[in-house]
């Protein structure tokens, strides 16, 4: 008598709340306003190029940062249920291979979107994208490393997101003076990062993710982490000053120091004032960025 086949069962279709909710989309708006950053420093108006500006701004939020959360959480499923287990994944709303399927169409759909923009975006996109695999997916998983994870979300969060602005605004390989500016931002912004991993040392430390929270310690790790921050911006401010942009040296020297300010309250505890600091320091960090970029577009 012929046995009879058992085909697993196919799990249903998540809900389009429940894949909103895994795109994450309040992490959409630091690669926009790095975005946005990147559209003034251009100098060219919006409205000669609109239509490839919206495009951007679906690149770098929904589509790109979309991506990698979606990547993010389905490799990180396990330290999810630890950290953080409403999420759709472990929670269950998005079961079986659905979140690895998601994943791989928000791929394929911003790829897609970058080609059709022009090909600096596309090469931009093209980084991002596998920065975003590789932060989160075997055999590199960048994330597991406190030094080389934050450089890379760093990278493509502020840099690239920076970068893909004034490219579609130029059309074009974007100026020297915008890259080397972008670069100091996205070097900063490796900081910014290991402030986010305050949140989950618990988590880290259980499943071997060696964050610098876990490695150095947490007061070490916010020292750097501030550190990190600060530097770059002195050398952005002696650049603003050296090219002529006395006004917008000013204003984030301004802005600099008064995130020195703040720093000590940060140190004293990180991982009870890191949300505080992101909410504070981090909002007076992304304003020298706008300041810096307006300039460099010859508004301020």
């Amino acid at each position: 008598m012929a046995r009879s086949v058992v085909f697993p069962a196919i799990s249903p279709p998540p809900a389009v709340r429940d894949v909103i909710t895994l795109l994450k989309p309040i992490t959409w708006f630091p690669p926009m306003w790095a975005l946005l950053c990147g559209v003034v420093s251009s100098g060219v108006p919006v409205a000669s190029r609109w239509t490839f500006l919206l495009a951007g701004v679906a690149l770098t939020g929904p589509l790109v940062c979309g991506t990698s959360q979606a990547v993010n959480d389905w490799f990180d499923r396990h330290v999810d249920a630890i950290n953080e287990p409403d999420r759709p994944i472990p929670s269950g709303r998005i079961a079986g291979r659905w979140g690895l399927a998601i994943a791989v169409i928000w791929t394929l759909l911003s790829l897609l979107v970058a080609a059709l923009t022009g090909p600096w975006v596309l090469a931009a996109t093209v980084l991002g994208l596998a920065c975003a695999w590789a932060y989160s997916a075997p055999p590199f998983r960048f994330k597991t490393s406190g030094w080389i994870g934050p450089a890379v979300v760093a990278l493509t969060y502020e840099g690239l997101s920076w970068f893909t602005g004034a490219a579609v605004m130029a059309g074009s390989l974007p100026a020297p003076r915008i890259i080397a500016v972008l670069a100091l931002y996205s070097a900063g912004a490796h900081g910014i990062m290991t402030l986010n991993d305050f949140k989950a040392v618990t988590g880290d430390r259980l499943t071997g993710l060696r964050s610098l929270p876990v490695v150095l310690g947490e007061r070490p790790a916010a020292i750097l982490a501030s550190a990190v921050m600060a530097i770059p911006q002195v050398v952005v401010v002696a650049l603003l000053f050296a090219w002529g942009h006395r006004l917008a040296g000013g204003i984030v020297s301004g802005l600099l120091l008064a995130q020195l300010a703040l720093m000590p309250r940060l140190v004293s505890n990180p991982a009870r004032h890191a949300p505080w600091y992101n909410a504070t320091g981090v909002s007076l960090y992304v304003l020298g960025m706008m300041a810096s970029a307006l300039a460099l577009g010859g508004t301020l």
